[in-house]
């Protein structure tokens, strides 16, 4: 049996809560197709989330990496396409602001998920589940995790699939917000469809 590492944020900026951190912590322990899931959850820090995502990999050498986070405002389950070397955006939640500032000095511009993203539409639209490819994963601690965990696994030859998903907000969420939402239940399906995808 492989194993997956599954990991979603904490609450950050106004949120009161974060789905990824529900639906990681759901499906942990979870045998999912090919795979057994191992969730962590991740702290949104420009400091240390990606230090405690290759920590966690680090020590558990999974066979394959998906990363969540909360995309408020999207509608549909969006794997990203690309993760670019920079980091900046909103405050964290240590009140730390950057702007433009490399995730790795002299890095390569910007790493292509391995993900089996088309796969991963396809088999949510089978199931009515609204999906589609995300070609930005913007500059927060989203696409710096996911640009992290790529440039790490290239550096160290492995050719594992690793990528990052966004979801939109869960309906207790959009009940303060008006923005589009699914309800947890189907977004924890989702993550279970696309997680069959992976050989």
């Amino acid at each position: 049996m492989k194993t997956l590492l599954l990991t979603g944020f904490e609450p950050f900026l106004d949120h009161p809560s974060n789905p990824t951190d529900h639906i990681a912590r759901a499906l942990d322990g979870e045998q999912i197709g090919n795979y057994i899931v191992k969730s962590k959850i991740l702290p949104v820090a420009f400091d240390e989330s990606a230090k405690v995502l290759l920590e966690t990999e680090g020590e558990l050498s999974p066979d394959a990496v998906m990363m969540l986070g909360l995309a408020a405002g999207r509608s549909s389950i969006t794997p990203e396409r690309i993760a670019i070397n920079v980091q900046g955006g909103a405050v964290d939640n240590k009140g730390v602001k950057l702007e433009d500032e490399a995730i790795v000095p002299e890095g390569p511009a910007g790493y292509f998920s391995t993900l089996p993203i088309h796969a991963f539409v396809q088999a949510l639209h089978e199931q009515d589940i609204p999906a589609s490819i995300s070609n930005t994963a913007g500059t927060y601690l989203c696409n710096k995790v996911m640009y992290s965990m790529l440039h790490s696994l290239k550096e160290r030859g492995l050719d594992h699939p690793a990528g990052f998903v966004h979801i939109p907000y869960s309906h207790d969420m959009r009940l303060k917000t008006k923005s589009p939402s699914l309800s947890m239940r189907e977004m924890e399906t989702a993550v279970r469809i696309m997680i069959q995808q992976l050989t």
